[in-house]
């Protein structure tokens, strides 16, 4: 009997463990594409009739490609799916 609760208990550790990692991710991964989704859509600017448009500036590809990097990354820990990251990955390069 004595192996049987060691056995249940180890089981309970690991379980327990592998739950709190796996919350931990999940929040760093949700806080990560929070700070994306603020980064990629900038608050509106109210318009104004004396000003002309400004041109668009150039894309910061160094960043894109740092984020693109990310994204891979996190594909390759499993965290996203193959669809999450085509997902991300075509928001990333519209945007």
């Amino acid at each position: 009997m004595p192996g049987l609760l060691r056995g249940v208990a180890r089981t309970a550790v690991v379980a327990g463990t592998a739950t709190a990692v796996s919350n931990r991710v999940s929040r760093r991964q949700q806080g990560r594409w929070a700070a994306q989704q603020q980064y990629q859509e900038p608050a509106p600017q109210p318009a104004s009739y004396a000003e002309a448009p400004a041109p668009p500036s150039a894309p910061d590809m160094s960043g894109k490609i740092e984020q693109l990097k990310q994204l891979g990354e996190l594909k390759e820990q499993g965290i996203l799916t193959e669809a999450e990251f085509e997902d991300q990955k075509r928001k990333l390069l519209q945007g």
